[in-house]
């Protein structure tokens, strides 16, 4: 089964960044990958359906328009049940904190630990699909 994980970040190369570094898991079929450059993209591609759905988002912080904060109080109302990795260079304490109180699953700072990365991504994936 191929599970479906949405990244949204405004940076341009961040999709190059991540099938490369998921490039394994793409390529075997375990996951595909989605990419939104804001929050109201995500939002957007969300409503409408991605295929395969998304389990779980991966979203940065810092971002024109809506904030991811925002976006996240926003899949809260709507999606509750989809896990959400916040994604920021800010790691401070307040960032971690605001996150975490809105629902987000845990928190990451870049430079991106990839390894790190992956294992909490599955760790997220098998707790959801266990549920």
């Amino acid at each position: 089964m191929t599970l479906g994980i949405l990244v949204v970040d405004d940076e341009p190369d961040i999709e190059d960044l991540f099938r490369q570094r998921f490039r394994a898991e793409l390529r075997r079929g375990e996951l595909a990958l989605h990419f939104a450059s804001s929050g109201e993209e995500a939002l957007e591609s969300l409503n409408t359906g991605l295929q395969p759905e998304a389990v779980l988002v991966l979203s940065d912080i810092n971002m024109p328009g809506m904030s991811g904060l925002d976006f996240l109080r926003r899949l809260r109302a709507e999606a509750p049940h989809v896990p959400v990795i916040m994604v920021t260079a800010y790691g401070d304490s307040e960032n971690r904190r605001r996150a975490l109180d809105i629902g987000a699953t845990e928190l990451v700072t870049k430079p991106v630990d990839f390894v790190a990365l992956k294992k909490l991504v599955q760790s997220v994936i098998l707790q959801k699909t266990a549920a």
